[in-house]
Parts: C-alpha cells; structure tokens; sequence
C-alpha cells in the first residue's frame, strides 16, 4: 500500500512540474526592430541571432543562414520563376481562346480572305473618290488654261475649287496608303497566328474526343 502512495505521489509531483521553458531567439532586423520568439526569426534570417537560456542568459548565437545579397538573388529567382509561370499560363490561355476562335484553318483562311475583302473595298470606294476628283480637277485645269500667262488674274473661286480638290486628292492618297499599311498588318497577324495554331490543330487532331 505505501508503495503505491508513493507512486501516485510522484506521479502527482511530476504532473505538477512546468516543462522546462523554451529557447528565446533574439535578433535586430534590417528595419532596427528589436524581435523575440521561441524558434529562429525569419526576419533575421540574414544576420546573427542570439539564442537565450530561460534565465535571459546567452546560451549561444547562430549566424545567418543567408546573406543579403543571397536572399536578394533568391528573391529575384522566385520572382523570374513566378513571372515565368504567369507567361505560360498567359501563353496557354491565349493558345486556347485561339484555337476556339478558330478551331481549323478553313475558319483562320476564311476569317483572314473576309478582313483584306473589306480593306480591298474601302480602297476601291476611295479610288472612284480619287477618279471623280482627278475628273473635276482636268475640268477646271482646262478653265485655267484660259489664264495660264498670267494665273493671278484667275477668279479667286476657281484657283479656291483647283485648290480644295488638290487638297482632297492628297487626302485620299494618304488613306489609301493607311489602308495598304492595314493590309499588311493584317496579313502580318493571321501569318503569326498560322504559325501558333498550325501546331494546336495537329495536337487537337490526334487528341482522341
């Protein structure tokens, strides 16, 4: 019987003993805070840390388990990585949004014949512009050959209309060149996206439904 009072007695002293305390890290960050904790700082990952005994006495000091600029290169790893998982994610979104736009090159050909169709007849309505221009421009030319010694004495209406026309030729001549540098801007995008979407169409070809 005393054994097992004694037993419970000190099953008892043993339940009643705090578990001895922790380490205490201690560490001043590159911002010049004071930090504490009971495992190593983060923070101070980059510098010494001191390690306290529970008594606030030094037990020991660990050093940095990287350097600044080994954290700054590590830092710009994960950020060149991160961004180059976004590009592909990008990449792949895109890719998908491509091939279901156009999901066989009947459709990329079709789609690009209809875009350089509309240029083509935007040109031809500003090419009869251009024509009926140079038809009334010979009309009044011929009335100025009646003053060519001397093109002062003209009516102001007449060198105005010649004027306003010349004006509207030039107009004309420059959005017909907008409209060739359309075309080829055009014809520039569609031959990108064949050589993006060729590829797609074989993967989507063999990939069983």
């Amino acid at each position: 019987m005393a054994g097992v009072l004694a037993s419970l007695v000190t099953v008892w002293a043993t339940a009643q003993t705090p578990p001895p305390a922790a380490e205490i890290y201690t560490c001043t960050d590159a911002k010049g805070r004071k930090l504490t904790s009971d495992r190593p700082i983060m923070e101070c990952r980059d510098r010494e840390q001191t390690i306290l005994n529970p008594s606030g006495t030094v037990k020991s000091r660990i050093g940095p388990t990287l350097t600044a600029q080994e954290l700054s290169q590590l830092e710009a790893q994960k950020k060149a990585e991160q961004a180059e998982k976004d590009r592909l994610k990008e990449e792949k979104r895109r890719d998908q949004a491509l091939l279901i736009r156009y999901p066989n090159q009947a459709v990329h050909q079709k789609e690009r014949a209809e875009a350089l169709a509309h240029i083509d007849h935007v040109k031809q309505t500003a090419s009869t512009r251009v024509a009926d221009l140079q038809r009334d421009l010979a009309t009044l030319s011929d009335e100025m050959a009646f003053y060519k010694k001397d093109p002062q004495k003209a009516p102001i209406k007449l060198r105005r209309q010649m004027e306003e026309i010349n004006q509207a030729l030039a107009a004309q001549e420059r959005f017909i060149a907008e409209q060739d540098a359309e075309a080829a801007r055009v014809n520039s995008r569609f031959d990108a996206e064949w050589v993006r979407l060729t590829p797609l169409w074989r993967m989507a070809a063999t990939t069983p439904q």
